[in-house]
Parts: C-alpha cells; sequence; structure tokens
C-alpha cells in the first residue's frame, strides 16, 4: 500500500516540480530582459549626453592631477612650525579665523533656513497627504506646489534673491528655506500617509474637526518622523549653504568660489576639509540629539 501511494503522489511531485522550474525561468527571464532594457536606456543616454567612454578615460588623470595641485606641502620637520613657515599646519590655515567666522554663518544660514522651512512643511503636509487630505483638489494644488518648491535648484532660488535683496547671507536663508519646505513636505507627507487612520476615525467620530484630527490623531504618531526628517535637512543645508555662496548668498561658499577662481590651491583645500569637518560634526550631534529626542517622544506616548 505504501508503494502504492508513493507511486501515486510521484507524479504530482514532478508537476509541482516542474511549475517551479518553470515559473523560475519565468522570472530569471524577466529578469534579463529587465537588465537588458536598463543597459539599453543606459547607453542610449550615455550617447545623447556626448558621455563617451574616451572622453571620461582622457579626463580622469586630470582630476586626479586637480587633487595633486590642491594637496598641501606638509613637512615633517615643519608640522607644527608657526603661521609663517612653510610647510606648517598654521601656514595651511594661516587664515583659520577669519573662515571659522565664515563656517559659523553658513551653520547658522542653514539653521534658520532650515527652521522656516519645515515651519512651513507642516501646513503643506497635512493637506498633501492623500488619506487626511480635505478634497481631491487640494491634495492635487499642494502636491503640485511642493513639487515646484523642490523642483527648482537652491542656486536659482539664491540668483532670484541676490538680484532682489542684494549680495549677502539673507538671500541664501530664502533660497534655502524655500527648497527645504519642497523637500520636506514631500517627506512629511508620506509619513502621514502611513499613520494608523483609528485614532483619526476616533477623534472624527467624537464631532472633531479636520484640524483636530490632524493635531490630535496624526501629529503625535509623526512627530519622531518629523524630527528626524528636520535633522537630516539641516544637514544638507550644511552642504547647500556652502555651494549657494558661489553666486554671493554669503558662508564660506563665496570664499571657496574667490579661492577657486584665483587658483589658491591649498587654500582650497583647506576650506573643503573644514566643510567636511562641519558637517560630520553636525551629522554626529544630530544622530544624538535625534536619537534622545525619539527616544523621549516614544516613551511619552
Amino acid at each position: 500500500m505504501m508503494q502504492a501511494a508513493y507511486a501515486t503522489s510521484l507524479p504530482a511531485v514532478i508537476r509541482g516540480e516542474e511549475a517551479f522550474q518553470a515559473a523560475r525561468r519565468q522570472k530569471r527571464n524577466a529578469a534579463l530582459l529587465g537588465a537588458a532594457v536598463i543597459l539599453v536606456c543606459l547607453v542610449v543616454a550615455a550617447w545623447i549626453s556626448e558621455a563617451h567612454p574616451a572622453t571620461l578615460w582622457a579626463g580622469l588623470p586630470r582630476i586626479g592631477e586637480y587633487f595633486i595641485r590642491i594637496l598641501p606641502d606638509l613637512r615633517w620637520d615643519r608640522l607644527f612650525a608657526d603661521a609663517e613657515t612653510e610647510g606648517s599646519i598654521a601656514f595651511w590655515f594661516y587664515r583659520l579665523p577669519e573662515w571659522a567666522l565664515l563656517i559659523v554663518e553658513t551653520a547658522n544660514m542653514a539653521a534658520l533656513a532650515t527652521l522656516l522651512g519645515s515651519a512651513l512643511s507642516p501646513a503643506l503636509a497635512f493637506p498633501a497627504a492623500r488619506n487626511i487630505a480635505p478634497s481631491g483638489i487640494i491634495y492635487q494644488l499642494t502636491r503640485r506646489f511642493l513639487e515646484a518648491l523642490r523642483t527648482i535648484p537652491e542656486i536659482v532660488y539664491a540668483l532670484i534673491f541676490v538680484w532682489a535683496f542684494g549680495v549677502g547671507a539673507l538671500a541664501g536663508i530664502l533660497a534655502i528655506a524655500l527648497h527645504s519646505a519642497g523637500a520636506n513636505g514631500k517627506l512629511f507627507a508620506e509619513a502621514i500617509e502611513n499613520a494608523d487612520m483609528k485614532p483619526w476615525d476616533g477623534v472624527t467620530a467624537a464631532g472633531g474637526s479636520w484640524f483636530a484630527a490632524c493635531r490630535f490623531a496624526i501629529l503625535p504618531q509623526v512627530l519622531p518622523n518629523f524630527l528626524s526628517y528636520l535633522l537630516l535637512r539641516f544637514e544638507v543645508n550644511i552642504r547647500s549653504a556652502s555651494v549657494i555662496g558661489f553666486v554671493g548668498a554669503g558662508g564660506i561658499g563665496e570664499e571657496l568660489y574667490k579661492v577657486i577662481s584665483f587658483n589658491y590651491y591649498e587654500e582650497i583645500s583647506a576650506i573643503i576639509l573644514l566643510i567636511i569637518l562641519t558637517v560630520a560634526c553636525v551629522d554626529l550631534l544630530s544622530e544624538r540629539l535625534r536619537h534622545a529626542a525619539i527616544g523621549r517622544l516614544e516613551a511619552a506616548r
């Protein structure tokens, strides 16, 4: 009887194995087809944009040559000498007090722009969330407005505001704030769309208004995400504030543009190193603040 049962079940096992192998081949063929399509698209895009391999190969050594040029000429026997001695760290950073003030100005620009942009983001994020938008028209209009804000680069905003308000930090702050509002608004809206709707149903069933439901049902759930995105945006804005200084919007970017224009190679590397260290410090500080604040918010809930 056991042999008969085994003989009966064997065709079913074979059919199952054949179906599995067929599905596996189909999945493999689909993956190969997708990879081929992507490869063709990359080749076409490279051809249209004139990103020829020969040009890339010819230009790579020049990139290395530029990096070699901006490296400081440090010497072990003079490494810790004073700022008048060539080959020392002090000689490399001979304008450190001025650069430090510009770094502080850049960080202040980024912080103020982040606060301004993130203050506007929640007001746009709640109507831009599909699950709680008051109407389809408001949802579409708010979404398109957020797309417009974040699509325009900060440097374009900076050029407009420099023309309107003159050279200085104000133009950079406004430029970064508008772009931050669009970028964070999208992230905030997506966090709202992932929120649990049971509290929302409870508030609205008790007669609460749309604003009350947003405040008491959704905001406590998404506040840790909002804080995380805000701190991440601050890190991004430090880099943005360094770049938009190229168009006269204040901060260390203006100084970096000057030394690049005059080919002061060692000063270029010194300023870039200061920017990297600043971003790294902000990253470490933001990580600690984010974990501490999220822990407190979770404990309060």
